[in-house]
């Protein structure tokens, strides 16, 4: 005669806490920020450039962007750039900065600036 075995329920409960604990694990260790890395090259005195390098000047300010002393937007700068000195094989802006500037609206334009080709980026520091 079979002996009829009783099967028992395997309890769920442990299993939950686990994936509980797993989803709070990955929730806690990632982050939504994107991190990029932004390259700069510190304005040094004294140094001689060629006469072949077009040479432009933006002011950043706290909520104010200019160029050559024309306001801009930072989506236009692409395009001003594009359409400055096409002949021009090397592109120099120096970026000079307004009090009340943070570390993000610098890094901002920063990157609007290094999606532009031929442009050479000298940050003015203060």
């Amino acid at each position: 005669m079979r002996k009829h075995v009783r099967r028992r329920r395997l309890s769920l409960t442990s299993l939950i806490d686990v994936i509980f604990l797993l989803l709070l694990f990955f929730m806690l260790s990632s982050t939504f920020s994107k991190f990029s890395e932004v390259e700069l090259a510190a304005a040094s005195a004294g140094s001689t450039g060629t006469s072949d390098v077009q040479r432009s000047f933006l002011q950043l300010g706290e909520n104010t962007l200019s160029l050559n002393g024309e306001d801009i937007a930072p989506e236009a700068l692409a395009e001003r750039f594009g359409q400055t000195a096409p002949e021009a094989e090397t592109l120099s802006v120096i970026v000079s900065m307004q009090d009340g500037v943070t570390a993000q609206r610098l890094t901002d334009i920063l990157v609007v600036l290094r999606g532009i080709d031929r442009l050479k980026i000298n940050v003015l520091g203060s």
